[in-house]
């Protein structure tokens, strides 16, 4: 489990296999949104659904955690203020997510976020080119890889240290590929007694079950 972030940047819509299930267009630029530390748990740890989330989607997602602070920086230097990597599910209450407008709250429920242990950048030569994984109750509904994202580790990393300093210790989360839950047709959402585990090649792998909450 990763130390406490001051910042958890995350970006929407930045798999083109995701962007095609859904039928939109390409983002022009990277689609920012926030998490707070309160979705935080390791692997191992349950997930817990409120009774006001009717619709909790998970979604495997790579993490960057920054290791130096970050202002301004270019593309070409970006990779130099990572850290490490970490496995990460973007849980998601859809319901609340598309009912109001902006992601926030859908997105920041208590436990929303489980993330693996950090693996440091000297030892992945290339986060442009993991597979990715989630795997729900042992069936395999997400399965790409971190080469399909529309902007890449080091293109969001800059993007965001024009606006926004990242000092270290700050988490990245950087998108899902194709096979959530909500634009399967049924949708499937997690429900209480699941397990969900995503695996990323080369960073390992977090399984969490899946419990109901106040």
């Amino acid at each position: 489990m990763i130390d406490t972030p001051q910042k958890i940047v995350c970006v929407g819509l930045n798999y083109r296999d995701h962007a095609e299930e859904q039928g939109v267009e390409l983002p022009e630029r990277p689609l920012l949104f926030a998490k707070w530390p309160n979705t935080l748990i390791a692997s191992g740890e349950a997930i817990r659904v409120p009774a006001i989330c009717k619709n909790p989607d998970y979604e495997a997602e790579l993490g960057v955690v920054i290791g130096r602070r970050a202002s301004g920086v270019s593309k070409d230097d970006a990779l130099d203020f990572v850290r490490g990597y970490v496995v990460a599910n973007d849980v998601s209450g859809r319901d609340l997510q598309f009912s109001d407008g902006q992601w926030v709250r859908g997105k920041s429920l208590d436990t929303f976020l489980p993330v693996g242990d950090l693996v440091p950048a000297s030892e992945v030569p290339d986060p442009q080119a993991l597979p990715i994984r989630a795997i729900l109750n042992g069936e395999t509904m997400q399965d790409s890889n971190t080469s399909n994202q529309i902007f890449g580790v080091a293109e969001v990393i800059a993007f965001v240290s024009q606006a926004i300093t990242l000092e270290p210790g700050d988490l990245i989360i950087t998108g899902t590929p194709a096979g959530v839950g909500a634009f399967r047709k049924p949708p499937v959402w997690l429900q209480p007694g699941d397990e969900i585990t995503i695996e990323i090649d080369g960073l390992g792998s977090i399984t969490n079950p899946v419990v109901a909450g106040d």
